[in-house]
């Protein structure tokens, strides 16, 4: 009994580190961007490259943890993490940064999932709600600290030093979890899909850093243009080749289940919204309003902490409203507030911004919370895996997704207005469309029954059998 207490506490360790390493990046990527000679956009090359490396990375998590054992995959994947960030904090220049960024990825893709499939297997599904806001809620944390701790670090000390924070969490996050987590793992698990895999990895590679590299001459025009072609014929050939494997490293078949679809899908089209956030906030305001490095980080962390104060009361709200019309409304608030980003300007009050960024981060938690634990309401026990392995691919797809979609509009913005440099105009078009791209995820949240997830919210149990 005290082991499953402790199991979400102990995985949100991972969580931690992992949110607190991204937030802490984006604070100080003006200033990486001025050590190592490059334009600031250029850098989301740094944050792009993880999350290529965790959509390429998840599809194998699953698997490897059947076979080799949650634990151990999870304290292996603490110790990849670690070492990766004390490379990239020794990182001369933007390749090196980039490469430790993918490796760091390859722990972060067996972590984070490998933890959330532990605490999915050793939690009823009455009690997933729960022990979801309990597994989130120590990692949001570390987007809390991050920005005030990432803009101190950069404006006091050295940008390196935000990478090699992440050694003494590492090292108790694994102790711990070496001590109390379950070792599960499946007595016979299926053969390792070898060509699946292959296929994913080189469409989400040309898909993903192709999508990225557009713009700012990173890489010509054909280059970029011809990473996308194949990203987009190693996707379809996958499609082709998962509806005639028997166990395919991606099971596309469970977006038969209602519920896990609406979640992927809604919660992909709303994280490209959302995610472009860590990028274009710490930007607008050292680049467009002049502020320095921990200034904006006390700003950003206003977000965070409203993420933080809705965490307990998740439970609550779901029991009143109900899955169906939380995610709708609660979607077109954190739309509407994601587009308000778009009116701060340099004379704005900062008690002000802090406002709409504390309420609109509160909005955001409650959302993700509810997309996450309804994703896997309808999941058999024996797909969980499975099902952590496609819903963290789509999720890391749409952030680095937008990511790109928040930079190119800024390009857009530039060259449409002719400014040689970043200024705070060019954010404003971009804040607009990434609220709209988030507001076309309720569409997706009408179609669901009204009584969609009664039992994870506290009524009565309805399941939902794939169509």
């Amino acid at each position: 009994m005290l082991s499953r207490r402790l199991t979400p506490l102990i995985v949100a360790s991972g969580l931690f580190m992992e949110n607190l390493d991204g937030t802490v990046l984006s604070t100080a990527l003006p200033a990486i961007a001025a050590d190592l000679h490059r334009d600031p956009i250029t850098l989301k090359l740094a944050l792009t490259a993880y999350l290529v490396s965790l959509a390429v990375f998840i599809p194998a998590s699953g698997w490897v943890a059947d076979r080799f054992g949650a634990r151990n995959v999870f304290c292996a994947a603490i110790g990849v993490f670690t070492l990766a960030s004390i490379a990239c904090g020794f990182s001369a220049d933007l390749p090196t940064l980039v490469l430790g960024r993918l490796v760091q990825g390859m722990g972060g893709a067996m972590m984070v999932p490998v933890g959330r499939l532990i605490v999915f297997r050793s939690t009823p599904k009455s009690e997933l709600v729960g022990a979801f806001a309990m597994l989130t809620m120590p990692a949001l944390f570390g987007p809390l600290l991050g920005p005030p701790l990432g803009g101190f670090i950069t404006t006091y000390f050295h940008w390196r030093w935000i990478f090699w924070i992440n050694v003494p969490i590492g090292i108790l996050g694994a102790a711990l979890a070496w001590r109390f987590l379950p070792n599960d793992r499946e007595e016979t698990p299926p053969p390792f899909d070898a060509k699946g895999f292959a296929l994913s990895g080189v469409g989400l590679v040309g898909a993903m850093f192709g999508f990225t590299a557009l713009g700012r001459g990173f890489l010509p025009l054909p280059a970029a243009l011809g990473l996308l072609a194949v990203g987009a014929l190693a996707l379809a050939a996958y499609v082709r080749h998962a509806r005639v494997v028997r166990d395919p490293i991606l099971d596309l078949g469970l977006f038969r289940i209602q519920t896990f679809r609406a979640s992927v899908l809604g919660g992909w089209l709303f994280r490209l919204g959302i995610g472009a956030i860590p990028f274009l906030l710490p930007l607008m305001f050292q680049l467009g309003f002049g502020m320095t490095a921990f200034q904006s980080g006390l700003l950003t962390l206003a977000a965070a902490a409203g993420a933080l104060l809705m965490k307990s009361g998740v439970t609550r709200v779901l029991r009143v409203t109900g899955f169906r019309s939380l995610l709708i409304w609660n979607g077109v608030l954190c739309a509407a507030f994601l587009a308000a980003n778009a009116l701060f300007t340099a004379q704005t009050p900062r008690l002000a911004i802090s406002a709409v960024l504390l309420v609109g981060g509160l909005f955001r938690s409650l959302q993700f919370t509810s997309l996450n634990a309804l994703g896997f309401a309808d999941v058999p026990t024996a797909s969980m895996s499975r099902a952590t392995s496609l819903s963290g691919v789509a999720q890391q797809l749409a952030l680095s997704s937008g990511v790109a979609v928040g930079a190119a509009a800024i390009q857009l913005s530039q060259f449409a207005l002719g400014d040689a440099s970043l200024v705070s105009r060019d954010f404003v078009p971009a804040f607009f469309a990434l609220g709209a791209l988030a507001l076309l995820a309720v569409p997706v949240f009408a179609a669901l029954p009204d009584d969609v997830g009664a039992e994870l919210a506290g009524g009565r149990s309805v399941p939902r059998p794939a169509e």
